[in-house]
């Protein structure tokens, strides 16, 4: 059976210690530890991460060797990236949010988690970053939260 790649972006590392998404966002974590998932990190959320406190920071690292893949943002995820912007699915404030799709749907990952509502988990965006990938040869997108992942 396949193992998912499941990219995560900071809300979802950050719910690990936020009462409102703790459970699911551990549990999501979990299934990675036992292997049942990978969680894909781009070096976005690397970088996002920076700004958060050291225990937040230190997550994704305590976990087993080969439980995250990481990956680096490149010429293709940035133009996939600024034809999001283009395409007003978010505006420059939300550039980052944009970058993460861009990033994990250049990679080919199975799914993106997220609990940013707002700029990602939102049908109307999920629709609009589709309408691009799709006319840019890529799969449509599979987007959820983590409560529907575990």
């Amino acid at each position: 059976m396949k193992i998912l790649r499941v990219y995560v972006d900071a809300s979802v590392i950050g719910g690990c210690f936020d009462p409102e998404f703790a459970v699911e966002s551990r549990a999501l974590v979990k299934m990675a530890e036992d292997g049942e998932i990978i969680l894909v990190a781009s070096s976005v959320l690397l970088e996002e991460l920076k700004k958060a406190p050291t225990h937040v920071k230190d997550l994704l690292g305590s976990l087993p060797d080969g439980a995250v893949e990481y990956l680096e943002t490149g010429s293709e995820s940035e133009r996939l990236h600024e034809l999001y912007l283009v395409a007003g699915v978010v505006g420059g404030s939300a550039a980052d949010d944009a970058r993460h799709v861009a990033t994990a749907t250049v990679a080919g990952v199975d799914v993106i988690v997220s609990w940013n509502f707002k700029h990602i988990v939102h049908f109307d965006k999920i629709k609009a970053y589709n309408a691009v990938n799709l006319k840019e040869g890529y799969p449509i997108l599979s987007i959820y939260t983590p409560k529907e992942m575990v």
